[in-house]
């Protein structure tokens, strides 16, 4: 099978899958490109409620495709952060499920995800500084506010491994599972993640990534949601929730 993005839906979570096992899910110049439209059509899909990114057989991206970056290092890293922007957009809840190798790009896919579940032994790797590579200035960003100045500067500088319990310490995953156990955490909380109201994570997805100025507009689609008057209404007679909010397509 040529490398590529699979993807499917079941249960409202899409799940976008990495697959060029051959060279450990490195990604290729042209699964760089696939990424955003995929996810611009997984966004407008009112089944889907929240999206699980993972790679195949065992690892989960080993970076980018090294043989891209001799044809052109720019544009590989312009790829990459087009790919990495549109997926830290992604305005339903975004989890990275890691096994193996993640390292380099896979790093800047997995901490544009909102949340990360490791299995015991993955090893994570932010490794320009090997390649002579300046690593892009927002996933520079995006990792400071994972693990802090120093967690970063300590990735970055040196581009050593480390393993899950200095991940979990440092802030770059969020759950560490023992082997055999990170499906079925995954499933369990994206089914959690899908049952809440999607008004809710939206805007606070925003909030928290610090982007300002819309407060009046969710303050609005809050008033006209109904996902309120739905959730007070199924706490008060002990029932699960029903939410209907869907961000409109023009976002």
């Amino acid at each position: 099978m040529e490398p590529q993005l699979l993807h499917r839906v079941t249960d409202a979570v899409a799940t976008v899958v990495v697959h060029h096992p051959a060279k450990r899910n490195a990604m290729t110049a042209a699964m760089w490109r696939a990424l955003p439209p995929l996810l611009d059509a997984l966004a407008a899909d009112r089944a889907v409620r929240a999206l699980v990114l993972t790679g195949a057989d065992g690892t989960f991206c080993a970076g980018a495709d090294i043989s891209t970056l001799a044809d052109g290092p720019r544009e590989a890293q312009r790829l990459a952060v087009e790919a990495e922007e549109a997926l830290a957009a992604f305005p339903k809840p975004t989890l990275a499920a890691v096994r193996g190798h993640c390292v380099g790009g896979g790093v800047q896919l997995a901490a544009a995800c909102d949340l990360r579940f490791a299995e015991e032994g993955a090893l994570f790797g932010v490794t320009p500084a090997r390649l002579g590579v300046v690593y892009p200035a927002s996933a520079t960003r995006r990792l400071t506010s994972l693990v802090g100045p120093a967690g970063a500067k300590y990735l970055l500088f040196s581009g050593e491994l480390i393993g899950t319990g200095r991940a979990l310490r440092t802030g770059l995953v969020d759950e560490v599972l023992p082997a055999g156990g990170l499906d079925g955490r995954v499933a369990e909380f994206t089914r959690v993640l899908a049952a809440r109201s999607g008004l809710t994570q939206a805007a606070a997805k925003e909030f928290v990534d610090g982007r300002t100025g819309r407060e009046a507009y969710w303050a609005a689609q809050a008033d006209g949601s109904g996902d309120t008057t739905e959730g007070v209404a199924a706490f008060l007679e002990r029932r699960p929730p029903r939410f209907t909010w869907h961000a409109p397509a023009s976002g």
